[in-house]
């Protein structure tokens, strides 16, 4: 995986969220932290930050993209700010020649380690992801290695944090006599384990191959969808490779007589398996709770959060099962449409 990357060091882990803990741990991420993020991302990207004792800060998207604002993260930055953690959303990369300046900036106006923690392995504008100092890559090995994950960094010191960190925080002094080790500060038990790295490894090589098919499922569903009168479509950037892990469509609620729940419903009674990514994370209870985050805090992400349905997109998806969700689709809109 570092040789496909292009960096020194890939850090296997046992999941994509302990990846995530693993790269704010070796970070120094800590209490009194704080760590700008996405609110439209799984919640195991703001869980990581919490974890070790910070606060997540959470900045407004774009909205045609979907992806953190650069000009949002600026804004929300402050002098506690530790790291951000950038996501790209369902696979666009995010706009990192604009995100990469501001990590770098607090890194030289602090003087003290920071972190710039990306997920996803994707390529952007030509350049290899992880290639930057003090980043990490938190990433899924492959599609079908059944969990997994890994933090892609350049960096040795920050490599051998991370292997010791993923395994109870363990050093040893004397390789020759391994039964005599220190935990200077406690890790975790995060170890890939041998039958999953086989199999990631093997999937490794078929990479390319998976995203070809995603991408001409992509630009089937976006040729079929895009004169719709009921979707919209996610912007593309221009020169970006777009991984397609999701694909995601923006109902437009004012033409239909019907919520998004009650259109996600109907396409399972087609059987049709939708769904949504993601709830916001500051809505949930706990974040609510602990941190006071409500209703407002991310306009332009409430926007389209009661909007957003994911399709079925998977490499061994055939081309008459995506017809038969475009079909589903069809009727549901001729149903509820105004």
């Amino acid at each position: 995986m570092a040789e496909r990357a292009g960096v020194k060091h890939a850090v296997a882990v046992a999941n994509g969220t302990a990846a995530l803990h693993a790269a704010c741990w070796a970070a120094g991420l800590g209490p009194g932290d704080e760590a700008i993020t996405t609110p439209l991302t799984f919640v195991a990207t703001a869980n990581a930050v919490v974890y070790q004792g910070a606060r997540p800060v959470f900045a407004h998207i774009d909205g045609a993209t979907l992806n953190v604002s650069p000009d949002a993260v600026k804004r929300v930055a402050t002098a506690r700010t530790r790291a951000l953690l950038a996501v790209d959303f369902a696979g666009l990369p995010c706009e990192y020649d604009r995100l990469l300046p501001l990590a770098r900036a607090r890194l030289d106006r602090h003087r003290r380690r920071r972190a710039f923690v990306r997920r996803r392995l994707r390529r952007s504008a030509g350049r290899r992801p992880g290639q930057y100092d003090d980043s990490f890559l938190p990433s899924r090995e492959a599609d079908h290695e059944g969990e997994g994950g890994a933090v892609l960094t350049d960096r040795d010191d920050l490599a051998e944090r991370l292997r010791a960190m993923r395994h109870h925080g363990i050093r040893y002094s004397d390789r020759g006599r391994p039964w005599r080790y220190e935990i200077p500060e406690p890790g975790n038990n995060y170890r890939l384990t041998d039958f999953q790295s086989a199999l990631g490894l093997s999937q490794l090589a078929k990479l390319d191959r998976f995203w070809q098919r995603r991408d001409r499922l992509a630009r089937r569903y976006r040729e079929r969808l895009g004169g719709s009168p009921f979707v919209e479509l996610p912007a593309l950037t221009e020169g970006a490779r777009h991984g397609w892990h999701l694909f995601v469509v923006m109902l437009r609620l004012e033409r239909l007589a019907a919520d998004r729940d009650l259109v996600l419903q109907a396409l399972r009674a087609e059987h049709i398996g939708v769904t949504v990514h993601y709830p916001l994370v500051y809505r949930h209870p706990f974040y609510a709770g602990r941190f006071g985050y409500g209703a407002g805090l991310c306009a332009a992400a409430e926007a389209v959060e009661g909007r957003l349905v994911t399709l079925p997109l998977f490499p061994a998806i055939t081309d008459a099962d995506q017809d038969d969700v475009l079909c589903a689709l069809d009727k549901v809109f001729a149903h509820y449409g105004r």
